[in-house]
């Protein structure tokens, strides 16, 4: 689906005429920020998978609420074989409901429609379950009225913690969070074959926002079915920053290849998925070397950061640890808030605008370890060895990254995670150049959300960036932790780093 024009001109209380005009493009890019920022997408398969975790948890909670409150059952003393059949019978369950495709997300919006197949996997899982025991000959080690009561108790549980989960995917589905908006690099007759192809499938979970197309009105039309151009590639990356954007689609041929090397180059650095479009190819690949928005397929050029599960498992790992930091810590930081405030006069908190995920400003928390008339909210002079400016309490909570201690807080705060790119400031140098002046493709890192420690803190690539090797190198580990993210590599940096920060030669 489209934006829709009137509801932009409700919004925005202005002539959408007037807005697009090449003049007052700049306007309109403004008008339709407005009209589509909202809340992250969620990827349909995190629904899938939530359905999966409540069918295993109301199945089980069945099964043993019906053990534990039937005499006969004898749960407490002869609990392991209705354990090991509960799981089962879960598990029979769920595979039944993949192969009924009772998970496919329209099919989960729609439970009422669903109910005779609801029915017919929950009977079969239980046939299926019946079937296990008596090959197992563990019916003596079982109550059949448990079974029973299980199979036609458990169903009423079952269908209503379909219809919640239903109204709940209805009402993120109503909000549009279960939509990718996308955005169309390039016009003309390529876009208007791609916007068809999207439209003919009204199940695509695509929101066409707009276009963008470098090339004047003459020769890319300021409107192709409905869709109108916002600007060019250049005026793309800064509607990207600050407009919730979910996927770019190039419609450009591969044909034209100059300008497609040109345009990625540009792209590659944004959160987002970046597609190719496979409408106008002439080269036919096969089918599985193809992805699919709507009717339109895709050869995937850039993919956003962590996946669907990813920004979801980090984040809930993320403030689990730090709030759990946070308690074991707070004697630590009491005493370093005292010896801060003690120490030298000004606010025991320093508080600094970093660039966060998608270069968006964060305020930082640290424990102030300068004198407060000499802070450099900026980093336009970075701190270096033996710098005056730096207390005698600094000296030490900076040797050993103490300072930082705050900044759980803005983990909790979700301006930061535990393991990522460390932020750095909006006036850091290298070599007396900003870091995106020394480093091609520097806000690349910006990606992913920030960290307190990170890949290229643990390898020796922290403290003073007084060389433009220094940040090129810290710019290298973020990029390979960015691609090669997984939980199991943030625990292994976590547990890396206390002996990473005993290495305090160019901490100061």
């Amino acid at each position: 689906m489209k934006l829709d024009p009137k509801d932009l001109r409700q919004a925005t209380r202005v002539d959408l005429d007037t807005l697009l005009s090449p003049p007052r493009r700049p306007e309109m890019r403004e008008a339709v920020s407005t009209t589509v920022r909202g809340k992250p997408f969620v990827s349909p398969q995190i629904a899938m998978m939530l359905a999966v975790v409540l069918d295993v948890v109301v199945g089980l909670a069945g099964a043993f609420s019906i053990a534990m409150h039937y005499p006969g059952a004898k749960a407490f003393a002869n609990w392991p074989p209705y354990a090991a059949f509960a799981m089962l019978g879960c598990a029979i369950l769920v595979q039944v409901s993949v192969l009924t495709r009772d998970y496919a997300f329209n099919h989960l919006l729609s439970p009422f429609r669903r109910l005779p197949h609801l029915m017919f996997g929950w009977t079969l899982s239980f046939l299926l379950l019946s079937a296990a025991i008596f090959l197992f000959k563990a019916g003596e080690d079982l109550s059949r009225v448990w079974l029973l009561s299980w199979s036609i108790a458990g169903f009423f549980f079952f269908v209503a913690s379909r219809f919640m989960l239903g109204g709940f995917l209805r009402k993120l589905n109503s909000d549009g969070r279960f939509n990718k908006r996308v955005v169309l690099v390039g016009g003309g007759e390529n876009a208007a074959r791609v916007i068809s192809a999207i439209e003919s499938s009204p199940e695509s979970g695509a929101n066409l926002i707009g276009f963008f197309d470098d090339r004047d009105d003459q020769r890319s039309a300021p409107e192709v079915k409905g869709l109108y151009k916002l600007g060019g590639v250049d005026d793309l990356i800064d509607f990207v920053r600050s407009t919730r954007v979910d996927t770019l689609i190039i419609t450009l041929p591969t044909a034209a290849e100059k300008r497609l090397t040109q345009i990625m180059s540009k792209l590659w650095v944004l959160p987002v998925d970046v597609r190719l479009s496979a409408q106008s190819q002439l080269l036919r690949l096969r089918p599985r070397s193809y992805s699919f928005i709507g009717n339109l397929p895709c050869l995937d050029v850039y993919d956003r950061p962590l996946g669907d599960w990813g920004p979801f498992l980090k984040s809930a790992v993320d403030k689990t640890l730090a709030a759990l930091a946070l308690i074991v810590l707070s004697p630590v930081m009491a005493g370093i808030a005292l010896a801060v405030k003690f120490d030298s006069k000004g606010p025991v908190f320093f508080k600094q605008k970093r660039y966060g995920f998608n270069n968006e400003l964060i305020e930082v928390y640290k424990f102030r370890s300068m004198y407060a008339n000499q802070a450099d909210v900026n980093a336009a002079k970075l701190v270096t060895k033996g710098d005056p400016r730096v207390t005698t309490v600094g000296k030490f909570i900076r040797r050993t990254t103490l300072d930082e201690l705050p900044q759980f807080i803005n983990v909790l705060k979700g301006d930061l995670s535990l393991v990522g790119p460390r932020p750095h400031a909006t006036q850091a140098k290298a070599a007396e150049a900003l870091y995106e002046h020394v480093v091609d493709g520097y806000f690349a890192r910006h990606r992913v959300k920030p960290g307190i420690t990170g890949w290229a803190q643990i390898n020796g690539w922290r403290g003073e960036t007084d060389t433009a090797e220094k940040i090129e190198r810290r710019v290298e580990h973020d990029l390979f932790y960015i691609e090669n993210w997984s939980l199991m590599f943030d625990l292994y940096i976590l547990a890396r780093t206390p002996a990473a920060l005993l290495n305090t030669e160019n901490a100061y």
